[in-house]
């Protein structure tokens, strides 16, 4: 068996695993697109869904969310400068070693664990907090291998980018037009230049 049959068969089995602790009747799989997504407002409606805060019969103390797979976990975003000052902190449990990750070195090694800790501390921490966590089936590419379930495409709503603050507004435009007129005498100062340059030449 060749070293990707052999991958793949691992992931399967990974993906698979802890589904028949779950009780899927009436459940719905929907999908997540992580394509493009920013990283916290995906884990945000994930966590809505995985919970059954969507659904109309939520109860807190039952565990009535949805599958949750999300594919094109490597594509995932973040704003500012997180991919480079958000770090993640673990112990081994001896004296000293403690240890950490940057974002970036952590998506490279495993984005699917960058989606699953953002999903797992938006979740209350009690006992249902396990069973949601095997609700939650995270790809790195764009495939799956629940094609044989009835799935339902998850529509992110649209991002609503926040307004400017007056204040900021009056900076930028100030700043806009110092570049304007900064241009304007840089003209200027040009064409004069070249105005002096051709009448030295018509005198001599």
């Amino acid at each position: 068996m060749s070293t990707a049959a052999q991958s793949f068969n691992g992931n399967l089995k990974k993906a698979v695993a802890g589904l028949r602790r779950i009780n899927l009747d009436g459940l719905r799989w929907r999908v997540f697109d992580a394509k493009g997504q920013v990283l916290g407002r995906l884990a945000s409606h994930i966590s809505t869904v995985i919970q059954g805060k969507d659904k109309p019969t939520y109860t807190p103390n039952r565990d009535d969310g949805d599958m949750c797979i999300v594919i094109n976990a490597k594509d995932v975003c973040v704003t500012g400068r997180k991919m480079t000052d958000k770090f993640y902190h673990w112990h081994t449990g001896y004296i000293g070693h403690l240890k950490e990750r940057s974002l970036k070195d952590q998506m490279a090694k495993d984005p699917t664990e960058v989606i699953r800790k953002a999903v797992l501390r938006m979740l209350p921490r009690n006992k249902l907090r396990d069973d949601r966590d095997r609700k939650l089936r995270i790809f790195a590419d764009g495939e799956h291998p629940f094609g044989d379930r009835p799935i339902e495409p998850y529509v992110m709503p649209p991002r609503q980018v926040r307004e400017m603050r007056p204040r900021a507004r009056r900076a930028m435009i100030r700043a806009q037009k110092k570049a304007e007129q900064q241009e304007h005498n840089t003209t200027n100062a040009k064409k004069g230049k070249k105005r002096d340059k051709v009448e030295a030449e018509l005198s001599s």
